[in-house]
């Protein structure tokens, strides 16, 4: 590894590289799964516990956990944008994310400056979402069901 967190210099290693490989493929379910994953690098369990937490805080990895997949699990999942003018961004912002269905909010530099992902625990409350949010900001929500899902992994040489 090469530099720090500390100081954003950190660059990704071989070993790095190789982990988030392995780790997009998913996470052993075992009584200790950091060591299994540690055995199979040829590292210690600290040292990819580590690693990780480095990740993590350099933002190279910007979650580390499972992926539930809503929509088989009864809820509802949709991608949304806004247009937000850029004086009232930040009053939209907190009303957005105060709202548990809200997964992600990213700001954007586009005209659709806002992009968040609702997540219900119903498929129906998606759009009783969208109104909501609609409602508390004064602006209109492009809502976007998932109509067909890709999965396109990202693969580091090592």
């Amino acid at each position: 590894m090469r530099g720090s967190a500390d100081d954003n210099t950190y660059q990704l290693d071989q070993l790095d590289r190789q982990l988030l490989n392995i780790l997009q493929d998913g996470f052993p379910i075992c009584e200790r799964p950091f060591l299994a994953v540690a055995e199979q690098v040829g590292i210690s369990e600290d040292e990819l516990i580590r690693r990780i937490e480095n990740l993590l805080a350099t933002n190279y990895l910007t979650r580390f956990g499972p992926m539930y997949h809503a929509e088989r699990m009864g809820g509802g999942l949709s991608l949304a944008a806004m247009a937000i003018p850029a004086d009232d961004f930040e009053r939209v912002n907190q009303i957005v994310n105060s709202l548990p269905e809200i997964a992600h909010n990213y700001e954007r530099d586009h005209d659709f400056n806002m992009w968040f992902v609702v997540a219900t625990e119903q498929r129906e409350d998606v759009e009783a979402t969208v109104k909501k949010i609609q409602a508390l900001t004064g602006y209109p929500v492009y809502n976007m069901p998932k109509i067909e899902e890709f999965y396109v992994g990202l693969r580091f040489a090592v």
